[in-house]
């Protein structure tokens, strides 16, 4: 199955019948990355745990748990959009997935390698 590259968010969840309508529920997660708002407006689209199953015995991550959309090695260009904590730039790709830079400054645009890449984050060296 082809993804878009404009998906924000991938994650498993029920169908909830309540009076004259249905919801699903979107995790916090989705809203605390940055991907999703509260109050806004988004097209969903719905697919079967059937072809979720099909492809996960095929080798490709439970739909819950989407793979990063980066990968070691490597290259891209980002914006650094804030600081973090350590005072590291942020930048945001794919699905609001976070890549860790260094040096990174607000508003710079960087190319980047990446040289580590988790579930949640992915940390990057400034090359250029």
């Amino acid at each position: 199955m082809e993804i878009s590259e404009k998906l924000l968010c991938l994650f498993s969840a029920e169908i909830e019948s309540e009076e004259d309508r249905f919801v699903v529920e979107v995790p916090r997660r989705e809203i605390d990355t940055g991907s999703v708002a509260a109050g806004e407006t988004y097209r969903v689209a719905l697919i079967s745990t059937e072809e979720a199953v099909e492809e996960s015995a095929e080798g490709s991550s439970p739909p819950d748990e989407p793979q990063p959309p980066v990968e070691r090695g490597e290259i891209r260009y980002v914006e650094i959009e804030d600081l973090g904590k350590q005072g590291d730039g942020i930048a945001r790709v794919e699905r609001g997935y976070v890549i860790i830079v260094p040096g990174g400054e607000v508003g710079e645009r960087v190319k980047i390698e990446i040289t580590e890449v988790k579930s949640n984050f992915a940390v990057g060296e400034i090359i250029e």
